[in-house]
């Protein structure tokens, strides 16, 4: 995706099963559960780098001291600040060789039983410290004591802030952060309420009535009340004072979530290779949680699924499998090879059958896999064409034999992305010249005015990356034709569940698809729109219905994206240039696990996605945003 956009959060949760001095004993370090977590976390620094943050929780923590540690970094470099402030709280370990467990509880943070790691991309909150994650609602109670950290957005945030107040909360931020934190805080309080009640009928040792209630808190029916109003997409990690633990995934599995477990340790995190990667384990040793289940681990260790939500129709985010999620997963890395590979056809047929004079290429380096998909899908057409030029070959002519058998696809390395250009040392006015040169491009390789370009990216969203760089660099080559393949269809309409693309304006497609109702005498459509959008406000979410689709409705998907090549393609180049989406047919077939097109198709799983989609378009068609 060569348009930055930032998009779903990582989550890191690990228990220790074992005491502290297990892991000491058998690998020769105190340190072996911050090991796990820190391969974790920066084996998903791609999903997450405005902010990072560590939670750390000991078991059994003598009274008076801290066991809850927390540090957050929201800098350009956050994982290493992050790991920087625990790995200075930890060389105390340095100045006693000697530590057993009881002195490294009491005297060295961040060594603990449980930890829970995040990383942060903004989606619709603020950059400031206060909503990196994890967030902490502290009290003297260890099991009131809770810290959330999640990947998740809510559309209906507003209606959860009111229902807190309803009962009885002051809120202290409008946040979907905070209303998370302070709805499964309020309900953990209920929690606790009810069983210190029934345990007062029969004892009276206070302190012991404590260590009942820590053992007795019954977390399923806690997220099951806190839940029950959330419309979204989200995968919620969660610790509680008295040592329990959590991760839940909502009801449609829109956001990811995957756990390992051996009897030495639980691991939670939003990617299965990352666990791969650090436990050192095959593919069928990680499980993935279902939709509306959480994995519930108790103080003891032990660990169980429950189902907290009633399961929807599975809507998984098919932008994992494009793009966001790391291409080393084993079934990612299928999908995405099949996506480049499907759409060979369409670009056989824009280059019209010409191989011999067609370079192919990709760019960002997240669109390596569908372009090794593509090149095998026009492999197996080359092969085919050799064997039919074969067949009718005079069997005395080696020559021609020799020139069929040397035919090949013309694969090279054309575009490279430079270091980020510090664009802000020149004016305004020249401020797009320097973005022209954030890629650079593989000289000599094209033939001048005789081969065409064939560039597969993952997917496209603005294109405005493509208008003022790529196109350009590539027309200094002096191609024929660029044609620009994108494995993703085209990415029409707003996401609510964790990716930052909330206006119309940021969709090239929309934009492209205003212009043809412009030019085809069709405006009025845009106007009916704004009208039925209007009329929707003020409506609960469930009578909600995506008036937007009618924007699209009057055109084929070739017709808008031959206007998006039109509007995308620079006045100041020679080339022509033509864009070929992925169907979301196409989609489907390569990631059928994976349905959730909501970008792409306006299905949205949950009602909120229909309001949200409804305001954008107000909001474009009142102010232009």
């Amino acid at each position: 995706m060569t348009d930055a956009i930032n998009h779903e959060c990582g989550i890191a949760l690990i228990r220790l099963r074992k005491p502290l001095s297990h892991y000491k004993s058998k690998y020769g370090t105190w340190l072996y559960g911050l090991q796990r977590l820190y391969l974790l976390m920066e084996k998903q620094h791609n999903r997450g780098q405005d902010g990072a943050g560590v939670a750390a929780l000991k078991l059994d923590s003598p009274s008076g001291r801290p066991y809850i540690d927390r540090t957050r970094s929201n800098s350009a470099t956050p994982i290493r600040d992050v790991f920087d402030t625990i790995n200075n709280a930890t060389a105390a370990l340095e100045k006693n060789r000697d530590a057993d467990e009881q002195w490294i509880k009491e005297n060295v943070p961040y060594l603990a039983e449980l930890y829970l790691g995040h990383l942060r991309y903004r989606t619709h909150g603020s950059l400031s410290i206060e909503y990196v994650h994890p967030v902490v609602r502290p009290s003297n109670w260890e099991s009131r004591n809770l810290v959330i950290a999640g990947n998740f957005n809510l559309t209906n945030a507003d209606e959860i802030f009111n229902h807190l107040i309803e009962i009885g909360q002051h809120p202290r931020d409008l946040s979907d952060t905070v209303t998370v934190l302070e709805k499964i805080g309020f309900f953990l309080d209920e929690e606790n309420e009810r069983i210190y009640k029934l345990l007062r009928e029969t004892e009276t040792d206070k302190r012991k009535i404590a260590r009942l209630l820590a053992e007795q808190l019954h977390i399923p029916s806690v997220l099951q009340a806190a839940t029950r109003r959330f419309d979204g997409g989200y995968a919620i990690g969660g610790l509680i004072g008295n040592g329990d633990a959590f991760v839940l995934r909502d009801p449609h599995g829109i956001r990811p979530a995957f756990y390992y477990t051996d009897d030495e340790i639980v691991v939670v995190a939003s990617e299965r290779p990352v666990i791969q990667t650090t436990m050192k384990v095959q593919t069928s040793m990680v499980k993935e949680l279902l939709p509306g289940e959480a994995i519930i681990i108790k103080r003891n260790g032990s660990w169980e699924l429950q189902q907290i939500q009633q399961p929807e129709k599975r809507t998984a985010c098919s932008f994992e499998r494009i793009y966001f999620s790391r291409g080393t997963d084993k079934y990612i890395y299928r999908e995405r090879k099949k996506l480049g590979e499907q759409l060979a056809p369409q670009i056989l047929q824009t280059i019209n059958y010409d191989l011999d004079n067609t370079i192919f290429s990709y760019i960002p380096n997240t669109a390596e896999t569908a372009f090794i998909g593509m090149v095998e899908g026009l492999g197996k057409f080359l092969i085919e064409e050799k064997k039919k030029q074969l067949l009718a070959l005079d069997k005395n002519d080696s020559e021609a034999f020799r020139r069929i058998m040397d035919r090949r696809l013309r694969v090279e390395k054309i575009a490279v992305k430079d270091v980020k250009m510090r664009t802000f040392i020149t004016e305004d006015t020249s401020r797009n010249d320097m973005v022209e040169h954030v890629y650079d491009v593989t000289y000599g390789v094209v033939r001048r005015g005789i081969d065409s370009l064939v560039i597969i990216d993952d997917s496209i969203v603005r294109g405005t990356t493509l208008r003022q760089s790529i196109l350009r660099i590539l027309d200094r080559l002096d191609p024929k034709k660029i044609v620009i393949v994108s494995s993703a269809p085209q990415i029409r309409y707003p996401d609510c569940y964790g990716i930052e693309m909330s206006h119309m304006t940021e969709f090239c497609a929309f934009l492209a698809t205003i212009e043809l109702l412009k030019e085809t005498g069709q405006s009025a459509v845009i106007d009916d729109v704004y009208r039925k959008c209007k009329a929707q406000q003020g409506l609960f979410s469930e009578k909600l219905v995506n008036h937007v689709k009618d924007i699209y409705r009057p055109f084929t998907a070739e017709q808008i994206a031959k206007k998006i090549a039109e509007i995308l393609r620079p006045s100041d180049i020679k080339a022509e240039v033509e864009i070929v989406y992925q169907s979301i047919e196409g989609l489907h077939t390569a990631c059928p696990n994976h349905t959730g097109d909501w970008y792409f198709s306006g299905d949205y799983p949950t009602p909120g996605g229909h309001k949200v989609v409804n305001n954008a378009f107000i909001d474009y068609y009142e102010n232009g945003v």
